[in-house]
C-alpha cells in the first residue's frame, strides 16, 4: 500500500464497488448489501481507532493479536540498533559515536580566519610569520580580499594597520575592492578607496568594481564608487556600460542614482 501524507497510518484499500447504487437499494427495498455491511463495518472500526488517536479519553482502538504478536517479535531487533531514539540528551550521552569531528579554529587557516572575522585567532597566526599578512592561497587571495569578500569590516580594518596591501590582486585580478563591492560592503568600500586603490581595476571576467555594484543592485555602494569617481564609460566584456547594465536588469534606483550623477557632472561642467 502506498503511503499517505499527512496520515499516521496508509489508508486501507477501497471495498470493491458493486454495479448500481447498492445505499439507494438498501433504502428503497429494505435489503442490506454485503458489501455496504462490510464498508460501514470497517467505517465504524477507522472511527474507534480515531478516537483513541486523539488522547482525550476516547476508547482505546481494538488491538489485533496477530500484530501485537509481531511487535513484540520486532522488540529485539530494535534494541540491537545502533543509534539511541531521539531525546533530550546528547550524542555522547545516548552512545552515538562521532564519525567526524568538526573544524575547529585552530585548524583552519589564516585565510578561513580572515573570511570568518576571527581576530584573535587570525592575530596569534600573524605573529608566527612576517610575511603572513599578505600570503596568497592557491587562488592569489589574500587574507585581506577574503575578509573584504564576506563584509567582515573589522578584519579588513586591523589588517589594513597590521600592514595588508589593498592594491593586492588574485591570480584571475580579483581585488578587495572589486569583492566588497560584488558584496555590497559600502563601508568596506569606502575604506579601500581611502587608502588610494584602483577604482576601476578589471579581472579577467570584465567587470570593474562599479559594474558589480551595479549588478548586485548595491545602491549605497554604487553611490560611493560614483562619489569616489568611478568610470561610467567602462564596458563589461558583454559591451554593456553600468547604465546600460541598471537598464537592462530593471535596477531603477540604481538607474536613478547614475542618472543624478550624469546632471550633476553635467551642472559642475556648466558652472566651470
Amino acid at each position: 500500500r502506498s503511503s499517505w501524507w499527512g496520515s499516521r497510518r496508509p489508508p486501507r484499500d477501497p471495498p470493491p464497488r458493486a454495479t448500481g447504487t447498492p445505499r439507494k437499494r438498501a433504502r428503497i427495498g429494505g435489503e442490506r448489501d454485503e458489501n455496504e455491511e462490510e464498508e460501514e463495518e470497517e467505517e465504524e472500526l477507522e472511527e474507534s481507532r480515531d478516537a483513541g488517536d486523539g488522547g482525550d479519553g476516547g476508547a482505546e482502538p481494538p488491538r489485533n493479536p496477530s500484530l501485537d504478536a509481531q511487535s513484540s517479535a520486532d522488540l529485539p531487533a530494535l534494541d540491537g540498533f545502533p543509534l539511541k531514539h531521539s531525546n533530550t540528551l546528547t550524542n555522547r550521552q545516548r552512545g552515538n559515536e562521532v564519525s567526524a569531528l568538526p573544524a575547529t579554529l585552530d585548524t583552519l587557516s589564516i585565510h578561513q580566519l580572515a573570511a570568518q572575522g576571527e581576530l584573535i585567532q587570525l592575530k596569534e597566526h600573524l605573529r608566527k610569520g612576517e610575511n603572513l599578512v599578505n600570503k596568497p592561497d592557491e587562488r592569489g587571495f589574500t587574507p585581506l580580499i577574503w575578509a573584504a569578500a564576506f563584509g567582515e569590516i573589522e578584519t579588513v580594518r586591523h589588517l589594513l594597520e597590521w600592514g595588508a596591501d589593498p592594491h593586492a590582486l588574485a591570480k584571475e585580478r580579483e581585488s578587495a575592492l572589486s569583492l566588497a563591492s560584488m558584496g555590497g560592503y559600502t563601508d568596506i568600500v569606502t575604506l579601500l578607496l581611502e587608502r588610494n586603490v584602483d577604482i576601476n581595476i578589471y579581472d579577467w571576467n570584465g567587470g570593474t568594481p562599479l559594474l558589480y555594484a551595479v549588478r548586485g543592485n548595491h545602491v549605497k555602494c554604487v553611490e560611493a564608487l560614483l562619489a569616489h569617481g568611478a568610470d561610467l564609460t567602462e564596458e563589461a566584456d558583454s559591451g554593456y556600460t553600468p547604465m546600460d547594465l541598471a537598464v537592462a536588469l530593471g535596477h531603477k534606483k540604481v538607474q536613478q542614482v547614475i542618472e543624478n550623477h550624469i546632471l550633476k557632472l553635467f551642472q559642475n561642467k556648466g558652472l566651470e
